[in-house]
């Protein structure tokens, strides 16, 4: 039932899109298959006939994903790459369709406050979407205040990492001394030639 709902906000959203419709018919017939790592949650993706039809039965697909639940959700955000990348999700299978896929669902996302509208109303959904917009504000703040924070303490706290004008003074010398370094390579070259030393 709740597949059924996603599907239907999916295709919804491909039909207001020219570009996910051409991705579309570009995956007709095609499939993918998400495991979520720690759940025993197993996803199939498959585009028959113009429409995304998902399913919670195992298959054979042309392309299978794993990780954890957030990892792969991380794949239709800015930080995709970073995310295969660290190995935190798997792609066997054609990862160029694992790719269209991708590109699929990041133009059929759904509108969360769009479809919570549909089910409690324009006001109530408007009201829910603010309060979590506020929240994930106040929660990415708090990471941004814990972070500057822990650089302070082991900047000049603990002098365990050295601060930004330090580490400048340290890259400034190292430049200096790469550079007299050469300049003294370079006369001992001229001292030699003329010594008819080679």
């Amino acid at each position: 039932m709740l597949l059924e709902k996603l599907a239907a906000s999916l295709n919804r959203n491909v039909a207001q899109s020219a570009k996910a419709r051409a991705l579309v018919a570009q995956l007709d017939g095609r499939s993918l298959s998400l495991t979520l790592e720690g759940t025993p949650l197993t996803f199939a993706m498959r585009v028959d006939g113009g429409q995304i039809r998902l399913s919670d039965e195992r298959v054979d697909a042309d392309a299978q994903l794993s990780g954890t639940p957030l990892a792969l959700l991380s794949l239709v955000g800015a930080r995709a790459e970073g995310t295969l990348r660290a190995g935190a999700v798997r792609i066997s299978g054609d990862a160029d369709i694992a790719q269209t896929f991708r590109d699929l669902l990041r133009q059929a996302q759904p509108d969360v406050e769009e479809e919570l509208a549909r089910l409690v109303g324009d006001v109530t959904a408007h009201q829910i979407g603010s309060f979590a917009r506020g929240l994930a504000g106040w929660g990415r703040k708090a990471a941004d205040t814990f972070a500057t924070s822990v650089a302070e303490y082991l900047q000049e706290e603990g002098r365990d990492v050295p601060t930004r004008i330090e580490l400048d003074e340290f890259l400034h010398d190292v430049d200096r001394l790469r550079n007299d370094v050469e300049r003294l390579e370079a006369r001992v070259r001229r001292l030699a030639t003329r010594r008819g030393v080679s």
